[in-house]
């Protein structure tokens, strides 16, 4: 009995023991290349260390030794899912340091592509959602979608994921009557698949236990982490940038901005449900009332002219020597143009010394800004609901690290 009493107090004194686990940073699970160093408690999450940076291609650096036109193609491998929205993105960056017009026409235009990628967008990450929580057939019969809209890109530049679609001024060409026939084809097929997914999926009950409650965030927290888009939305806050600062005539259009309450995975899930829905909603009002007019602003000094007129007229061969060699000088300024990516605010912060090249351009990425709240979230939980947790925040590797 005395040496059991003795041996008492010392085994009280033991610290717990803990283990790690390394999630990523090349795992299927994280849908991504980056890592997280967990401390587990068994199942239980104690504490997590990311790591990021493994596919880092210094987009800013890079964008400081390119003439404005020559950077929209390295904006595509950003966020690689909605890679059209940081295109325009950009050329809207350098239209608003130009002081350009752009006509009604483009901007109802760009609207309808931005819309389309941001349906890409949530397609994945819900579509991944369900995988990760073992349903892989909705994640099967969606990607068809997925393949139409990528059918209407290829159709209207030519590319499918790396978009580097329109210019700056607009775009290199009018929507041909085949490119409006297949945005038919999507707007007709799309919402009974979408109706079809969402009954697979929002009501189950295996589904709903498994979402409901896992990583959540607070209103507080996630508007301290600076989070925007549905991420910020699924915690019940309704900013979203295509109303609190219109662009690209979105004041013209009715839509909801669908929010949830406790930002968990579910909420998030139900969010992007509903704003498919909405963008639905905005490109068949952008197709009704679509205006009449020119494809492209007046910018001869960054608009690539028409090839006949390459060959043929030397005023235009002299404009697409200059335009392709970055010959074209822009004005000094300070800029900053943000649009609603598919992940929240997509902004471009621009500086220009008049030079051929930015002087200093910074790209603010969502992915960046809400998984560093990635460790909190998953303070606590259980393995599998860490995994949920970050396919349902739709972290992008290429957005996180750029």
């Amino acid at each position: 009995m005395e040496a059991t009493a003795a041996i008492a107090p010392a085994i009280e004194k033991e610290e717990k023991q803990y283990s790690y686990l390394n999630l990523g940073p090349t795992h299927p699970a994280t849908h991504g290349i980056f890592q997280n160093v967990l401390k587990m408690d068994g199942e239980v999450i104690v504490d997590s260390q990311p790591t990021i940076g493994y596919i880092h291609r210094a987009f800013e650096k890079l964008a400081e030794r390119r003439p404005y036109n020559q950077i929209t193609p390295i904006t595509d491998r950003l966020n690689y899912c909605s890679a059209p929205i940081n295109n325009i993105g950009w050329h809207m960056t350098v239209e608003k340091l130009l002081g350009v017009e752009i006509p009604k026409r483009v901007q109802y235009l760009r609207v309808i592509i931005m819309e389309l990628a941001r349906i890409t967008d949530h397609l994945i990450c819900n579509a991944v959602i369900g995988v990760d929580t073992g349903a892989l057939t909705g994640f099967v019969y969606m990607f068809q979608q997925r393949e139409l809209v990528y059918e209407i890109y290829e159709e209207i530049c030519g590319a499918r994921l790396t978009t580097n679609i329109g210019r700056i001024g607009g775009f290199e060409r009018d929507f041909s009557p085949k490119a409006w026939e297949k945005i038919h084809k999507f707007l007709k097929e799309f919402p009974v698949v979408l109706e079809e997914f969402d009954s697979l999926l929002s009501r189950n009950r295996i589904f709903m236990d498994r979402t409901i409650g896992a990583g959540g965030i607070s209103v507080e927290h996630a508007l301290n982490y600076s989070f925007t888009g549905p991420n910020l939305r699924a915690a019940g806050v309704d900013y979203d940038v295509r109303v609190a600062s219109p662009y690209s005539s979105y004041e013209d259009f009715d839509f909801v901005i669908p929010v949830g309450k406790n930002g968990d995975v579910y909420d998030r899930f139900m969010v992007r449900q509903e704003e498919m829905r909405q963008s639905l909603s905005i490109i068949k009002q952008a197709m009704k009332n679509l205006p009449e007019g020119p494809y492209h602003a007046v910018v001869p000094e960054f608009y690539l002219p028409h090839k006949e007129d390459v060959y043929n007229n030397m005023e235009a061969l002299i404009y697409h020597f200059k335009i392709v060699m970055g010959e074209t000088e822009v004005p000094k300024g300070e800029v900053y143009h943000c649009v609603e990516g598919g992940n929240g605010e997509l902004g471009f912060y621009l500086i220009s010394d008049g030079g051929r090249t930015p002087f200093r351009l910074h790209f603010r990425r969502p992915c960046f800004i809400f998984y560093q709240a990635y460790p909190e979230m998953i303070k606590g939980s259980m393995l599998s609901d860490a995994i949920l947790t970050m396919s349902s925040m739709n972290v992008i590797a290429g957005e996180l690290d750029a």
